[in-house]
């Protein structure tokens, strides 16, 4: 391997390494294996290298890859909770009453549970969008469907979240708490 290749593969891990840990942190709930699948993305990444072609924007072609690595683990591993209790950990902190406090912890619980009940292409959605905060291009890219179909899944997702959560979901407070 000559130095400019291993230069280029070292600028590539530390341009997208936490990055893609962090979008399959969210996807596979534990870090053990978001690290295992992670360092597969990038040997993968590594062997397919010579092939890439520009056509897509490389953080793009680099997600794809995990995507579809994530969901081969999936696969194998039948995972029954995609999403770990410490999903909404990266929110800031809010100050106030312990009763507010108490109830905005369950409404986020809540919010995990409808998302895990979610069939599997709608939380890829939702993660995309809204964890990641990738566009409707970006996200239809990563998980080779049209933006059409990404608004429509974006949608169905929302509309599902918001009957599993029922009456008590008013003022749009899936689309606020989903960041969208």
């Amino acid at each position: 391997m000559s130095g400019s290749c291993e230069q280029r593969i070292r600028e590539i891990c530390e341009a997208y390494y936490q990055e893609i840990y962090y979008f399959l942190y969210h996807f596979v709930g534990n870090r053990s294996d978001a690290e295992d699948i992670t360092q597969e993305v990038f040997a993968r990444v590594l062997q397919a290298l010579p092939r890439y072609d520009g056509r897509v924007a490389l953080k793009t072609w680099i997600f794809s890859i995990a995507k579809h690595v994530a969901i081969d683990q999936y696969r194998r591993k039948r995972f029954q909770q995609i999403f770990v209790d410490s999903w909404f950990h990266g929110l800031p902190a809010k100050t106030g009453l312990p009763e507010k406090e108490f109830a905005e912890k369950e409404q986020e619980r809540e919010l995990r549970e409808a998302i895990l009940a979610l069939p599997a292409k709608y939380r890829l959605v939702i993660i995309i969008r809204s964890i990641k905060g990738c566009s409707i291009k970006e996200t239809a890219e990563i998980l080779g469907i049209s933006e059409a179909k990404v608004k429509v899944d974006f949608h169905r997702a929302i509309k599902l979240i918001q009957k599993k959560l029922g009456p008590e979901c008013h003022g749009g407070r899936v689309v606020n708490a989903l960041g969208k």
